[in-house]
């Protein structure tokens, strides 16, 4: 009997100890500011990140510009998909796919009509990369990223392509 109960518990402390290839951590959530994005053009951009695992994460964004014209519109929110494969868990490189939906107004000059207003939005979906920085306590982070997508249904004044970029700092809770 001692010895079913001693194997059981040896099985047990076995089990637990050698699971944890990294250290326990709760800080599931994320919520980023987008400083780059602010310094460059002044538009405000959030994130907030979920991790499903230490590789894996879902998430989504959203910013505000004061400038309809600017490439990526005035207004976007859209949803992110990323795979990270860094040496520590939730940071180093990451690729993502993302999607996003984004309105905006297109000045266009013509010879016979001058200057005039198109307004739009559309839907987007992309790829990307980038790489996270994590301070040891896995509160804070620094990450910066990159990414291209195509325009599902572009008008005809608009481009078939469009670009993010970021410089973020973040919270982990």
């Amino acid at each position: 009997m001692n010895k079913i109960v001693l194997s059981v518990l040896l099985f047990t402390f076995s089990t637990y100890s050698f699971a944890q290839a990294y250290h326990n951590n709760l800080n599931s959530h994320e919520i980023k500011f987008n400083i780059g994005q602010f310094l460059v053009t002044t538009a405000v951009e959030g994130s907030y990140e979920y991790y499903l695992n230490e590789d894996t994460s879902i998430g989504g964004s959203i910013y505000f510009n004061g400038d309809a014209t600017n490439y990526n519109g005035n207004f976007g929110i859209g949803p992110n998909f990323r795979a990270y494969f860094g040496y520590e868990p939730r940071s180093g490189f990451f690729a993502e796919v993302f999607g996003l939906y984004y309105t905006g107004e297109n000045d266009e000059v013509s010879q016979e009509l001058g200057s005039r207003n198109y307004d739009y939005s559309t839907t987007a979906i992309g790829l990307g990369a980038g790489s996270k920085w994590t301070t040891r306590s896995q509160r804070f982070i620094i990450e910066i990223n990159g990414g291209l997508g195509r325009n599902i249904n572009p008008e005809d004044f608009q481009n078939d392509f469009m670009f993010r970029t970021g410089l973020s700092i973040g919270f982990r809770f």
